[in-house]
């Protein structure tokens, strides 16, 4: 039984949830935070049918449905730098440039990390259900940009809580939360480490789902309006969190996967 009318609403599987596969990859993940398998491989083992049911409604919304007819495949897009760079300056384009070349990333660098995770499982989706996936992967480096979180831990784990509010997946909530108890054991006392979490999810559960709108048509656009259009609010802790880790001589970026240091609390931060 699907879950809506929609002619390309699909079957909801019966999936179980493996907690002990999750958890190996938590850790491996934690050890080294740029090892984007891992992420993959923890929602593939706790998302059970969360985004099969997501995607039935995401083809039942109106928008959603357009974007699913068009099954416009974003890397190449997003990779075309010298399309990007013409346009205006201050647009999301010239944002999302930004980013993605100061953090030395790029679209088609993601699809690799997750092409890696798919040799080592038996992946049985639907040509359908494989393009959803894509379009919530392909539009994460986006988030960063319209939401302001970096790269960092607390930054990465901030994006995934936004953006469960949004696609659903219990394995990205898990790593929301897990991730973020990681940097709360490091960041001095009382750093709001919860509180941005909290907050990310706030502001992903008011905001609209950038998949369902045509990023073509929103690149050229001014940064601040398209974060309008989307609802995308301010934040207020996560900066907090980083302002009070500068001020212990902490680097916010080394916070999980990085050195092992001491940190303001006494208590070891995580190699």
């Amino acid at each position: 039984m699907t879950e809506t009318l929609s002619p390309y609403a699909i079957e909801v599987p019966r999936l179980r949830r493996r907690w002990v596969k999750a958890m190996r990859h938590f850790r491996k993940l934690i050890a080294n935070k740029e090892d984007t398998t891992h992420v993959f491989h923890i929602t593939n083992a706790l998302n059970g049918n969360d985004l099969y049911r997501q995607f039935n409604r995401f083809v039942a919304n109106p928008e959603g449905r357009k974007r699913f007819e068009e099954r416009t495949y974003l890397p190449p897009i997003l990779d075309d730098r010298e399309t990007l760079r013409a346009m205006p300056k201050g647009s999301l384009a010239d944002a999302y440039c930004n980013f993605m070349d100061r953090e030395g990333l790029s679209a088609q660098g993601l699809v690799d990390e997750f092409d890696r995770f798919a040799k080592d499982i038996d992946d049985t989706r639907t040509p359908e259900f494989r393009w959803y996936n894509n379009r919530s992967r392909d539009t994460h480096d986006m988030l960063h940009v319209l939401t302001g979180y970096g790269r960092d831990a607390l930054g990465e784990t901030s994006v995934l809580a936004y953006s469960y509010q949004q696609t659903s997946g219990f394995g990205i909530q898990f790593i929301a939360y897990m991730g973020a108890l990681e940097v709360k054991r490091w960041a001095p006392k009382g750093a709001p480490v919860i509180g941005a979490i909290r907050e990310a999810a706030r502001r992903g559960k008011a905001a609209k789902n950038i998949m369902l709108y045509n990023i073509q048509d929103l690149l050229p656009l001014p940064l601040e309006e398209v974060r309008e259009m989307l609802g995308v609010t301010p934040m207020e802790a996560y900066p907090k969190v980083h302002a009070m880790m500068h001020a212990a001589g902490l680097d916010p970026y080394a916070a999980v996967g990085g050195p092992v240091v001491d940190g303001p609390t006494g208590e070891a931060a995580f190699g």
